[in-house]
């Protein structure tokens, strides 16, 4: 096989698995029915061993070259989100408030392509250890495959992982050196008053009005309180309180949900201690009680120079060098591929899937579709990444 010319029967069962999984999406750990798929099809590809149990559902395959010689990780992600698709094709999800609106269908069938070729050419010296991981859409699941061992059983000199993006145009790739993806944190206020007869406010203490505040001083904390130099977001999405549809009672609680972004620890810790003096003060200016949990979620995903300059050349030679951009702009988005870059050097990078002319429907929405076209230059990006890293 030709990794420059695919044949097209290879195209059009690796489309025919991609469209398998999105119509039978999965969340989180329970990726049983994907997870067999993709061991059942890893096994009659020739993959010298597949591992299975990993974090619940994940998986490993290792295909070991034609000589000994070094060790290469390359993942892709399974899980679905939970929220209905919107979609009328004959593989649009057949789980009701399941869907697969990021991608890692295509994710895993691109990698799942990626070991046929390499187990039937073998065209390398050392190992290849093929990593399919439940849970990243806020489970977790990279840095639960990390504790449960994974690097230790399957060594890995260096790590890749792709992401598609439906606002970057169709044939385009990119990365940078560096933070690329952010840390996502999350917190949750809660603000506790003495609710009652909204006509009779002086006998209140209004936890509306005191919430209101809280959410106007926590936009300064960006401004205010970080380096300009520096990048970070906090950001109040969801606000739960009131008898609605009684206007005239004031709740006795309010609960505020939020997120914050942030690339480095510095900044991260700031927000945090910031964000617990602001809802303090402002409580007990209006003489409520506020109390805020804040939740750490993934850590920042950090590229190192040498994969990324690897995978840039790589890259150049799959999508040409015109298209391919090593100082691509990051993203506040969260991906817990960064669990596994904290214990091996690699590259996170994304490849686009925006058809020139045709409207944007960007990643979690409700018509979402991962575009099919990219699939053989996904493989061949997988492939090169081994053979020009593992050379003979």
């Amino acid at each position: 096989m030709k990794l420059d010319d695919l044949p097209v029967p290879f195209v059009d069962e690796l489309v025919a698995i991609r469209r398998d999984i999105h119509a039978n999406p999965e969340l989180g750990f329970d990726c049983v029915r994907t997870a067999a798929l993709v061991a059942q099809k890893l096994v009659d590809f020739g993959v010298d061993e597949v591992h299975t149990g990993i974090a619940q559902t994940g998986l490993v395959g290792v295909i070991r070259g034609r000589r000994t010689g070094g060790t290469i990780g390359l993942r892709a992600d399974m899980d679905a989100l939970p929220m209905p698709e919107r979609n009328t094709f004959l593989h649009a999800s057949r789980r009701e408030k399941i869907m697969h609106a990021c991608g890692h269908d295509g994710h895993t069938t691109m990698l799942l392509g990626a070991a046929r070729y390499l187990a039937e050419t073998r065209n390398f010296a050392g190992s290849v250890h093929l990593i399919f991981q439940p849970a990243e859409e806020g489970g977790g699941g990279g840095r639960v495959m990390c504790e449960e061992g994974l690097f230790r059983r399957f060594d890995c000199e260096r790590i890749f992982a792709v992401h598609n993006r439906p606002d970057l145009e169709l044939g385009k790739w990119g990365t940078r050196v560096g933070p690329f993806m952010a840390a996502a944190d999350s917190f949750e206020i809660e603000v506790t008053g003495k609710g009652g007869h909204a006509a009779r406010p002086h006998l209140l203490c209004d936890p509306m009005v005191v919430a209101a505040n809280i959410v106007l001083a926590a936009q300064t904390i960006v401004s205010r309180s970080v380096s300009p130099l520096e990048s970070a977001v906090v950001g109040v999405s969801a606000i739960e309180g009131g008898n609605l549809p009684a206007s005239n009672v004031v709740p006795d609680r309010v609960v505020m949900t939020g997120t914050v972004r942030t690339y480095d620890a510095v900044t991260r810790d700031l927000i945090e201690a910031r964000l617990g003096e602001l809802v303090a003060g402002i409580c007990d200016a209006h003489r409520a009680r506020g109390r805020l949990t804040y939740h750490r979620g993934y850590p920042p995903v950090v590229n190192t120079r040498a994969e990324v300059e690897f995978a840039h050349e790589i890259a150049s030679e799959v999508w040409g060098a015109e298209n391919a951009d090593m100082n691509y702009t990051p993203s506040m988005g969260g991906e817990d591929f960064s669990y596994m870059l904290l214990e091996r050097p690699g590259c996170y990078s994304v490849i686009g899937q925006g058809a020139p002319g045709e409207p944007l429907v960007p990643l979690h929405n409700t018509r979402y579709d991962f575009c099919d076209a990219i699939i053989p230059n996904g493989v061949r990006y997988f492939s090169r990444l081994v053979e020009r890293g593992l050379p003979l």
